[in-house]
């Protein structure tokens, strides 16, 4: 009869399984020290169910015709446009007011700015009001999850990463994008795209990608998630009742007063400890790494043994 160690050893291998899973999946891939430290190798053994039970090929981009529930985004895209521009222009399309956007705060630094629309619930009280028509169109379509208009300034690049869950898939609908579009381009899995105004992209975000405008002008678009088809109706009540519930958690505000997500609120505590971090390594690069690799070991130990 196996021992009760051998069953407590099944639960790290599985989750070890998922994540060189995940690792490998794709073309291009972090350096393994990066990925093991990764939050997709944290939802590896979820996002392993997502993309088993996938509808969608398991490639970096998606074919649009497999979501027709979109096309009224495409064909409306100049008055959400308008409504875009009329956000930028009044200065709503902005950073984040301190580490309450746990989701893209790295983004930040390099200049990328967003306005939520909604963020897997409802839509944000100042999105309705600002944007009325585009939250209407979005409203009028159940598999789009969240959106936002976001911007790329000029000579701003985004850093290389995966989005953490897999429950969704990553749609761009091109609004304002500079005229030397070839510039102002996202690479998935090593794959390039440049965004053309009024044309829509999907791809999957959990694959490594990323994005960069080498123009002097500023890239405007909506930006959703759109729930990622599932053949199962087990998966998709998990990916409904689990991932949503934990992504959910990562809302922010456009304006004060409108809610914050709890991971968002953690975030901000945590992110004082990250800057004790930053300052170890900027002093000694082997201490940081020691103490950052005795957590993670601290870690895994107390959760699977």
């Amino acid at each position: 009869m196996p021992s009760f160690l051998s069953y407590k050893l099944l639960i790290p291998l599985a989750f070890l399984s998922a994540g060189l899973y995940v690792h490998f999946r794709g073309q291009v891939r972090h350096r393994i020290g990066r990925q093991l430290s990764d939050h997709s190798t944290f939802l590896a053994p979820l996002n392993v169910l997502m993309y088993w039970f996938s509808s969608v090929p398991s490639k970096p981009y998606i074919d649009l015709q497999q979501f027709p529930e979109l096309d009224v985004l495409k064909n409306n895209w100049q008055a959400i446009r308008d409504e875009g521009l009329s956000l930028f222009d009044e200065g709503h399309i902005r950073a984040a007011a301190g580490y309450t956007d746990i989701g893209f705060n790295s983004f930040f630094r390099t200049g990328w700015k967003r306005f939520y629309l909604n963020w897997y619930g409802d839509f944000l009280p100042s999105a309705r009001g600002l944007c009325p028509k585009t939250t209407e169109l979005l409203a009028g379509i159940p598999s789009v999850r969240a959106a936002m208009f976001a911007i790329l300034p000029p000579g701003s690049k985004l850093v290389r990463h995966r989005d953490p869950f897999a429950g969704s898939l990553r749609y761009h609908l091109g609004l304002k994008v500079p005229q030397d579009a070839p510039s102002c381009r996202i690479f998935v899995d090593g794959q390039s795209y440049h965004w053309k105004d009024g044309e829509a992209v999907m791809f999957d975000e959990t694959y490594i990608h990323y994005a960069e405008n080498l123009t002097d002008e500023t890239r405007l678009i909506l930006f959703c998630d759109i729930e990622r088809p599932l053949n199962n109706p087990v998966a998709r009540w998990i990916n409904r009742e689990i991932g949503w519930r934990m992504i959910k958690a990562a809302a922010t505000q456009n304006v004060d007063g409108e809610p914050i997500g709890g991971l968002n609120k953690a975030f901000a505590q945590v992110y004082k400890i990250r800057v004790l971090g930053k300052r170890l390594k900027a002093w000694n690069k082997p201490s940081y790494y020691a103490v950052k690799w005795l957590i993670f070991g601290g870690l895994f130990y107390l959760l699977f043994f």
